[in-house]
């Protein structure tokens, strides 16, 4: 602001320099004019100076002031876009950190992510394979179950006794299970 205030008292005194010399007439040099053309002349000039002029030049003084109205105008509206620029640069920044964290975040959810999946995928692996193996399993007692049933079933019918085969229930369990009925007494 102290700068406008500097600009305005510089116009204004060169205005008033300007001023200052353009109002001094200079008058021509006399010469052999005839009197009666000099009375109409000065009748003329007497008769503008009461008659209004609908169009006038506004002074070296008025736009001086004008100008420096102008100027003043003018920067401070430069000072307002200035401090606009500045804010929005500002917001800029402030966007490009945030992004730039954002980014970072966003790598790191990705990278997890896939540890996540690949987690996942090994594990239905080991699932897979686990349920496999208990099938296997269930298998494999079901083969030791019949193999120790017909050992025993062996063991009786050396034994002596008398055995007899009955099947198990309507849904068929196991395999045929032997029934041990007292052997004959002699």
């Amino acid at each position: 602001m102290r700068r406008n205030h500097k600009t305005v008292t510089i116009l204004l005194w060169v205005s008033t320099l300007l001023l200052s010399g353009c109002t001094s007439e200079q008058k021509p040099a006399q010469t052999a004019v005839s009197p009666h053309l000099a009375e109409m002349q000065q009748n003329n000039n007497i008769a503008k100076r009461f008659q209004e002029t609908s169009e006038q030049i506004p002074s070296a003084v008025e736009s001086a002031i004008e100008l420096s109205e102008r100027y003043a105008q003018l920067t401070e509206d430069a000072a307002a876009l200035q401090q606009q620029n500045e804010d929005v640069m500002t917001k800029n920044q402030q966007l490009n950190e945030q992004i730039a964290e954002l980014d970072t975040q966003l790598n790191q959810a990705q990278k997890e992510l896939q540890e996540a999946n690949d987690l996942l995928i090994e594990m239905r692996i080991e699932l897979n394979s686990w349920k496999g193996n208990i099938l296997g399993f269930r298998e494999e007692m079901r083969e030791a179950q019949t193999t120790q049933l017909e050992a025993l079933f062996q063991i009786l019918q050396l034994l002596g006794g008398q055995v007899t085969m009955e099947t198990a229930s309507s849904e068929k369990v196991g395999p045929t299970v032997p029934s041990l009925s007292q052997p004959d007494q002699p």
